[in-house]
Order: structure tokens, then sequence, then C-alpha cells
């Protein structure tokens, strides 16, 4: 009789199982998942907020205006640090909890950990900003990783050219060796300067050395430019370094130096132009990036920068792309609508007018579209 009992016990506890998992498979989505990584906290924590307000804003007009085919979007950001192995366990969060697709990492050596492992899921990531050429070029670009800002080694030949156009005589770079983004980007400046026949000189730095740049600026004193392929914090600081020893030269960045502005104050007395190169410029009149900043300015009270307009840009990339495949199940997975949206991206007739300019995309997941070098007005 106990022995009945028993197994009568354990046929009940078998049955409510798997009607539990029953259960449990039957559950639908109810939104399509966009996630990604990046620096919400430390160093570079405004970029990562600034994706992060742009992508949130995207999907919130995207959600007001039906969605796709009525059904919505939800977007989540993890907190990577600007780190590979947090954008890693980041990843693997996202990706447990039902990511679809995704907007990769902001910063590249995050970036490039998200998209190895992105590769192996075949989960397509269309990152907003990170620019490093390897994240294409190695894992699995114009089939999972696409970008929606310019590659590293374009930036480097975009300033070339530009110097080259100036008519600058005595020119000056700085560049930062312990950074793949500031490498990369100085390694094409160079190639394009010899190419050119142009000279230079050149001094660096690295993780362990940037809060002083007087050695640098002192060697670079009488440059009419000195380009300088690197972030706005240290930007910032080769900027009051020229001030306090009377260096007048032109300082010309990247898109790195977007959110440089406010790092100074009218005590700095910078009086040096700078400019960088960058795809968005928010005073611009257009009127696609004039009604971004202005419902930006609406939902944050506050004026966009780049990297806010990147992450707009690519969640809006992806939402269009997706209609334009024809996109109509909420629980396809991950590969599939990786299939279908990378084979719109690369079809060669797909395009997207945004914040940052009208963008294709080629075969090897590169966006296509035009810079502009900006005037930082301080």
């Amino acid at each position: 009789m106990k022995t009945f009992a028993k197994v009568l016990s354990l046929a009940l506890v078998v049955l409510m199982a798997a009607a539990c998992f029953a259960s449990c498979g039957a559950q639908k989505n109810t939104e399509y998942f966009i996630g990604c990584t990046g620096p919400l906290t430390g160093d570079a924590a405004s970029y990562g907020i600034s994706v992060q307000n742009g992508a949130k804003l995207a999907v919130k007009q995207i959600n007001a205006n039906g969605g796709l085919n009525g059904v919505n979007f939800k977007f989540d950001m993890k907190d990577d640090q600007a780190a590979a192995d947090a954008a890693q366990t980041g990843y693997d969060a996202l990706y447990d909890a039902g990511m679809q697709i995704s907007i990769g990492s902001v910063t590249s050596g995050s970036c490039k950990a998200f998209a190895a492992k992105a590769m192996q899921d075949n989960l397509l990531l269309m990152t907003p900003s990170a620019s490093e050429a390897a994240i294409l070029n190695d894992y699995n670009g114009g089939k999972t990783a696409f970008r929606v800002c310019f590659g590293d080694p374009d930036q480097g030949v975009l300033a070339a050219n530009e110097i080259k156009e100036k008519g600058y005589t005595k020119v000056g770079a700085i560049y930062d060796t312990s950074s793949s983004y500031s490498v990369g980007i100085y390694d094409a400046f160079k190639a394009q300067m010899a190419k050119l026949g142009l000279t230079y000189i050149e001094t660096t730095f690295d993780a362990e050395n940037n809060k002083d740049f007087s050695t640098q600026v002192e060697a670079m004193k009488d440059c009419d430019v000195i380009f300088m392929p690197f972030y706005y914090t240290e930007a910032s600081l080769v900027a009051k370094a020229a001030a306090a020893k009377g260096c007048t030269a032109v300082l010309f960045g990247c898109d790195g130096f977007d959110g440089i502005a406010d790092m100074f104050t009218a005590a700095d007395n910078i009086s040096n132009e700078i400019k960088y190169i960058t795809p968005f410029d928010a005073a611009s009149t257009d009127a696609t990036v004039k009604a971004f900043v202005d419902a930006y300015k609406a939902e944050y009270n506050a004026t966009p920068d780049q990297f806010a307009a990147d992450g707009y840009d690519a969640v809006m990339a992806i939402y269009n792309a997706m209609k334009a495949a024809g996109v109509n199940d909420v629980n396809i997975s991950a590969s599939a609508l990786t299939d279908a949206v990378a084979a719109v991206l690369t079809g060669g007739s797909f395009e997207y007018v945004g914040a940052t300019g009208t963008m294709s995309w080629d075969k090897t997941g590169a966006c296509v579209k035009s810079a502009q070098i900006v005037v930082l007005d301080k």
C-alpha cells in the first residue's frame, strides 16, 4: 500500500512538472527585445548614458507610432563600465532574458567581447559607436556585426585630407598608445599623410600618463594644427595645457571629442579653435536632425551629443530594417531575425535617413554616410 502511494505521488509530481514545463513553453513574447551594454558608470559613462538616452527615445517613438505591426519594442542596457568581461556578462544576461537583436556595445573593447558571443549565437548587432576595424573584420561583419558610426581608419584618412585641404604647414599629432581607438585612427592618418606627401611631428601618451600634457604641447608649441585622435577627457587637458603655454594651434580631433565643451570653464581661457570629425551637428537646420534634437530636449531637458544621436539611429535602423524585411512574428528567434535583417541591410537597396545622416550598409557591415567637421562653440 505504501509502495503504491509512493508510486502514485511520484506520478503526480511528474505530471505536475510536465504541466509546468508545457505552460512555460507556451509563454509568448509580447514585445521585440533589443539589448546592449555600455558604460553607465566610470570614466566613459558620458558615452553610455548618451547612447542609452538616444536608444530609449527611439523605442518610445516607435511604440507611440504603433510599434511593428502593432507590437511594441523593449530596450535594456547593461552597465559594462567599458570593460570586456562585463560586456560578456551583460550579453549573457540579456540573451538569457530573451534578447532577439542588439545595438551591441558602446566602446570598442567591450563591443569585441560582445560581438564574439553574438557571432556564436548568430545574433545581429548594430553598434552605435564602437569604431575599431576588428569589430567588423573579425566578428562576421555584414552578417552579425554592423555599425552606425564611422570606422577608425575612415577618420584618420578624413583628418589627413582636411589638413591637406586647409594648407596647414606645421602639423603635430598626439595619440594614445594604450587605446585601440586612438591607434587605429592614428595609423590610418599616418599612412594617408605619407600618401599625400605631408610631414608632421608626433608625441604620445598612454593610460598611465594621461594627466599632464605640458611636454607634448611644448614640443608642438609652434604648430598650426595638432591632430588628436582620442577622447574628450584627455583632449580637454591638452587644450588647457595649450592655453597655459600660449600655443595657438588648431586642436583637431575625431568623434571622441564630443562632450569636450562640458570640460571647460571661463577660467580656463581656451582660445584655440577646436574642431572635430562627426556625423552629427545639434545646431543643424536639417529637418530630420532638428526633429530629433527637439524631441531629445523635450524628453531629457538637454541637447543631444553625437553618441545620443548614434544610439537613436542604431535602434531606428534596426526597426526600419525589420519593417523592410517583413518581420511579423514577435516570437521570431534571434538567429532567424538576424538572417532577415542582415539580408535587408546588405541587399543594396535599403537606406535609412537619420539624425546622423543618410545611411546604407555595405557587404562588410560598414555604414556608408557623409562626415562633417564641426568647429566647437565654446
